[in-house]
């Protein structure tokens, strides 16, 4: 348990401080805190700053990268349906299989773009 000795009290040495020199130092300490938040947010901002800069740049070189590998993919299959169909006949309908994709994939995006601005124009009532 506590020790008598040990428990709180008042000690006669410590000066009494009044209600307003308790605000002033409350104020300076909040001051300190604030001061103090403001700049882990700065490096903290920063660091992210800079994260999102390496970030990008791996993303961008992954895209490269992907398309790369597609375009090979692409060339692997004209090589094989060239022994097949003859290489004008091969590049043509990897041409064409890419552009219905192509076509796919737009349509995709141009109703998405018309269901965000239906969304936006009537203010997400829908």
């Amino acid at each position: 348990m506590l020790d008598p000795d040990t428990s709180l009290r008042y000690d006669s040495d410590i000066e009494d401080i009044s209600l307003a020199q308790d605000l002033k130092l409350l104020a300076e300490e909040a001051r300190t805190l604030a001061q103090a938040e403001l700049a882990f947010q700065k490096t903290r901002a920063a660091y992210v700053g800079a994260e999102a800069r390496t970030i990008a740049l791996f993303g961008v070189l992954a895209a490269v990268v992907v398309f790369f590998a597609l375009m090979a993919l692409v060339f692997g299959l004209v090589l094989s349906l060239a022994s097949v169909l003859g290489p004008w006949l091969a590049t043509a309908v990897a041409t064409l299989a890419l552009l219905v994709i192509a076509a796919i994939l737009g349509l995709s995006a141009r109703g998405r773009v018309k269901r965000v601005r239906s969304v936006l124009s009537n203010g997400g009532t829908d």
